[in-house]
């Protein structure tokens, strides 16, 4: 049986919530646990023996993504890599239906579709044995997730035998399901009959509601998968392993530590370990083999140390990441953050974060920024400007947005009065 995948990666225009990371790199090629999130979904793929290509479709410029293909090519030389470049936002299904012709090209049976923004295992072989057990068009992979948060997610009603799914809401204003979508399909090629059918009455729809404010993006959470339900198309693959979104800059640093315990459990060699002479490593850390950590350091657990990183004598590190060519000076401490790149934390620092919920997708509630992962990013690399010049020992650092107008204010001014900071800071060079 062939297959073909397609990781869905959006554009410029999305990932605002994911700010101010995505300013620098698209969301779907920030670095998680050593590698750009959808490297982790082109290895898992790399596993389906028989799957001849993967597309990433978005709209993102070619050039974006080229250099991400190219690097991808070799780790994965089995697998055709290649990028679809939407005219524009077309809707999750759009892009898949406009390019239908490339993806059915070579007569694969079944088309893998994975959202970009998502942390999984993706138990993608188990989901085709699974598929091939039932006569529906599509096996969506499904968990179960707290009954307070079942609402942020598309929800599931399944019979629990067949696990057929008989009922699809998504993001249901009151409690349907704790079954949810993980945004992973495994659709039959019929799968575009369908679409086509919902192409035409959304296009019926439009035209006959134009003044109710309708676009004519095709869907595949509304206009595919709610379908498919109603005519017992549609099943259930049920995952209890690990699953969460990357919605938000702070995911960024949980979405981290799901996949190096996954490294812990298959692939122990990508991790760093105590050794003598070494840095002390709690738990699990990944380093970069260009970065430099002193001896005397304490990192872990649930860290990733990106390329060319410098970490100097005595610092403590836990719970973030370090992006490539940042320094963290002598004596600082770092958690729960993302420490950006070319960013510089000087001597005897404090960095620190509030942890978050593996599913949140929110950063404000109530009109107020939500406390988060900390976030420093400062594009200057000139010593002047390191952020030891305004940050001292006893400062602790967290999330909000007037309190970063301040330091803007601030930094103009040349003060650094300033004691605490609640909130999210993003630090530009002047």
């Amino acid at each position: 049986m062939v297959f073909k995948a397609v990781i869905l990666v959006g554009g410029p225009s999305r990932g605002t919530r994911f700010r101010p990371l995505s300013l620098d790199v698209p969301k779907p090629l920030f670095p998680v646990a050593g590698h750009p999130i959808i490297w982790h979904h082109l290895e898992a793929l790399s596993k389906v023996e028989e799957l001849q290509e993967v597309l990433l479709i978005g709209f993102y410029e070619d050039k974006v993504l080229e250099r991400f293909i190219e690097d991808s090519s070799r780790d994965f030389p089995q697998i055709n890599i290649r990028y679809l470049r939407e005219y524009q936002s077309l809707g999750t299904a759009g892009g898949l239906y406009h390019f239908r012709d490339e993806i059915q090209r070579g007569n694969p049976e079944q088309v893998f579709v994975l959202n970009a923004d998502v942390a999984c295992s993706l138990p993608l072989n188990e989901m085709i044995k699974f598929h091939n057990t039932h006569r529906g068009l599509c096996t969506i992979l499904g968990k179960k997730v707290n009954r307070e948060e079942a609402y942020k997610f598309g929800c599931l009603v399944a019979k629990p035998d067949s696990r057929e799914v008989y009922h699809y809401v998504e993001k249901p204003e009151s409690f349907v399901s704790d079954l949810i979508s993980c945004g992973i399909y495994l659709f039959d090629c019929a799968i575009f009959n369908e679409m086509k059918k919902a192409m035409h009455n959304k296009a019926n729809q439009v035209d006959q509601d134009q003044f109710q404010g309708l676009d004519d993006k095709l869907r595949l959470e509304q206009d595919i998968l709610r379908t498919l339900a109603d005519a017992r198309k549609l099943y259930v693959y049920e995952t209890e392993d690990f699953w969460m979104q990357i919605k938000t800059a702070g995911s960024a640093v949980p979405a981290n530590a799901l996949y190096l315990a996954q490294y812990k459990k298959n692939n122990q060699d990508r991790l760093l370990k105590n050794e003598p002479n070494g840095p002390e490593v709690v738990g699990c850390v990944y380093k970069h083999p260009s970065a430099i950590i002193d001896p005397s350091a304490k990192i872990g657990p649930n860290v990733t140390i990106g390329y060319r990183a410098i970490i100097g004598k005595g610092v403590r590190i836990k719970d973030s990441i370090i992006l490539d060519n940042a320094e963290i000076k002598n004596n600082s401490c770092v958690l729960n953050s993302i420490i950006g790149w070319d960013s510089k934390v000087g001597y005897w620092t404090r960095v620190e974060g509030t942890p978050t919920s593996n599913h949140a997708t929110t950063i404000t509630q109530n009109g107020i920024k939500i406390q988060s992962i900390a976030i420093l990013v400062i594009h200057n690399k000139n010593d002047k400007q390191e952020l030891r010049n305004w940050i001292r020992q006893e400062f602790e650092i967290y999330k909000t947005e007037t309190d970063t107008e301040k330091i803007k204010e601030l930094l103009s001014r040349g003060k650094r009065e300033f004691k605490r900071i609640s909130g999210f800071i993003m630090l530009s060079s002047p």
